[in-house]
């Protein structure tokens, strides 16, 4: 059964959604209630995610920093069951050409997406459930023409993402990761550790002869303003290097990592952190990470191109990363989206992420069609390394041209 009211206004705040119900049985009902993402219904968010399984893409913090320094226009669903929330998804809305889609927040920054649920939510999540959902949001935000939920982590820990029950196909970039298990000893002996323990060393004999370093978390406002003001220029430089759109450019995503950074620095244990190595007093590398319930994650990663670049400081900073997340614990250290040569150094695990597109009107249906065809012809020639090879080459030369 499904029944629905019209949009709310409270407090002159328009409240952009219907309330609608699913039940299989009594003792199953389930409610469902679209919003803008004010503080009120951000506030509802955070009080599931006290209780929820959720990735660091979806964490309130990254919620927040999201709304404050992009101001987007924001949908948030959110299912409850006996009045307590139990699942929400919440996604910035945007014009892509003809189209009105909802995407999670920040984009392609965000990966191994896994929206906050409740261990009640995901024993019970089903399709019809979903249509549910998905026809509360279409009757509060007629003009969303498709939900892009994409790049979403088949489980997280033990915890399968409910989203699986769905329609989904294969995201097409692979992602990355260090299997932990056995303590950083044990992730040496799969992978090279002698030739890496040699290398290391070696690696502090060069920076001691350079004028000493420093491996360091950024514990203060002030140096994670260093950090990420030396990343966005090494990252600057790396993406003109390879013919590639920086995707760190605009001010408002500049605006948002500082904010996500800083705010992450009240918790006990803060979700997302900053590593720096500073070579002879100058910084060399840099990781941005973020904590999720099984895993560390590195979110990015950078390098500065000048004398020392052959030391490789970038493998150093990884080899005291994942030494670190061993340490803390972490089962899986997760160098995320991109298949790259330094990563398959370390990794042994490839993770294929999931997308799932759902359509809400005859817009949408054409959307949807357009990105299948695009996710097809880039996972082709993704899987194809020759055919990979040529078209980074491709792109480079027509960024060149671009730029003379």
């Amino acid at each position: 059964m499904v029944s629905a009211t019209e949009p709310l206004r409270r407090d002159g705040e328009h409240i952009a959604g219907t309330r609608a119900s699913f039940s299989r049985d009594a003792g199953a009902a389930f409610s469902f209630t679209v919003v803008e993402a004010g503080e009120q219904g951000l506030k509802r968010y955070e009080d599931l995610c006290e209780e929820a399984t959720f990735s660091p893409s979806q964490h309130p913090l990254w919620i927040r920093s999201w709304i404050a320094a992009t101001k987007p226009d924001c949908l948030l669903a959110v299912v409850e069951r006996l009045r307590k929330p139990v699942f929400a998804l919440c996604l910035a809305v945007a014009s892509e050409g003809p189209f009105r889609v909802a995407r999670v927040m920040a984009g392609s920054h965000a990966n191994g997406n896994f929206f906050p649920a409740a261990d009640e939510f995901m024993e019970m999540a089903s399709p019809e459930m979903f249509a549910s959902l998905f026809a509360a949001i279409h009757r509060a935000r007629p003009e969303v023409d498709m939900l892009a939920l994409e790049r979403q982590a088949k489980a997280i820990g033990t915890h399968p993402n409910p989203l699986l029950v769905l329609p989904h196909g294969e995201s097409p970039n692979i992602a990355l990761a260090v299997d932990l298990g056995g303590g950083f000893d044990a992730v040496l002996s799969r992978n090279s550790g002698k030739r890496k323990r040699k290398k290391h060393r070696s690696q502090i004999r060069k920076f001691e002869a350079s004028g000493g370093y420093r491996h360091f978390r950024a514990r203060e406002e002030s140096e994670i303003d260093g950090l990420l003001s030396a990343y966005f220029e090494m990252k600057a430089r790396r993406f003109a290097a390879m013919g590639i759109k920086d995707v760190f450019a605009s001010a408002e995503i500049r605006s948002f990592f500082r904010a996500l950074f800083k705010a992450a620095l009240a918790p006990e244990r803060p979700p997302f952190f900053l590593q720096g190595l500073e070579i002879g007093g100058k910084l060399r590398a840099v990781t941005g990470l973020s904590a999720a319930e099984d895993r560390l994650v590195c979110e990015f990663g950078g390098i500065s191109e000048d004398e020392l670049t052959g030391a490789s400081p970038g493998d150093f900073l990884f080899f005291e990363n994942i030494k670190q997340a061993c340490e803390d614990g972490f089962s899986v250290f997760d160098f995320s989206v991109g298949d790259e040569p330094y990563k398959r150094l370390w990794c042994d695990i490839e993770i294929r992420q999931f997308d799932v597109l759902v359509p809400l009107t005859l817009k949408g249906r054409a959307a949807l069609a357009a990105w299948t065809a695009t996710a097809c012809a880039k996972r082709l020639v993704k899987k194809n390394r020759l055919a990979w090879r040529w078209a980074k080459g491709f792109r480079s030369v027509l960024v060149s041209k671009s730029g003379s």
